[in-house]
């Protein structure tokens, strides 16, 4: 009984150490030309530099711009820009940014524009209760005092609410604590903005 293999497969055997041969030669070149070490191609260097680019989420965020529906046709406007980092998880008063809001009559220059630092930020799901100091204001008393902002990201159809619901101005509100604000009970008019909620997942 033979061992040899059948010439057709001889043949393949043949083929195989040739392209074997010819592949071990392409990557002798291929280090010998970088003084010793293989080069990585682009995809996989790309792949590599991926997961060492890669930040951790931060831990709740409150953004975007949008005008409350007003039937009598008032201007008001919210613009958030609030955050909370990842490394700042477990205490919502570490969130920094800024809110803003202002409200026009008739288009005839603002009943109030004021400028909020953020200083506490607490999301679940889809709804935000932001607070800040109010740092810029033409409402006389309001400057110092602290505002809350309650915001419901419904996609678009968003809803909001704030501190001063129930007094009418936020110098008229009283003393504040960190992050309350009302239930949000006004309705954001169609096509000027959308708000974004970024969920707070704390390890309870």
């Amino acid at each position: 009984m033979s061992l040899a293999a059948p010439p057709r497969t001889r043949r393949r055997s043949r083929r195989t150490r040739a392209l074997a041969v010819g592949a071990a030669l392409l990557m002798a070149g291929a280090v010998a030309t970088t003084g010793g070490s293989a080069v990585a191609s682009p995809a996989a260097e790309a792949s590599a530099g991926a997961g060492e680019r890669s930040t951790a989420r931060e831990a709740a965020a409150l953004t975007g711009t949008a005008k409350l529906y007003r039937s009598l046709g008032d201007d008001i406007t919210f613009t958030f820009d609030a955050h909370l980092a990842a490394e700042d998880t477990d205490d919502p008063s570490k969130a920094t940014g800024t809110f803003r809001f202002s409200h026009y009559l008739n288009g005839e220059g603002a009943t109030a524009e004021v400028e909020v630092e953020v200083d506490c930020l607490l999301t679940g799901g889809k709804v935000a209760v932001v607070s800040g100091v109010i740092t810029k204001s033409d409402l006389e008393g309001a400057k110092g005092e602290r505002v809350g902002v309650t915001v419901h990201d419904l996609g678009r159809k968003d809803r909001l609410g704030y501190s001063w619901a129930s007094t009418g101005s936020p110098a008229d509100q009283g003393p504040l604590p960190k992050c309350v604000s009302s239930a949000p009970f006004e309705s954001v008019k169609a096509g000027t903005g959308d708000f974004r909620v970024l969920p707070w997942e704390p390890k309870l």
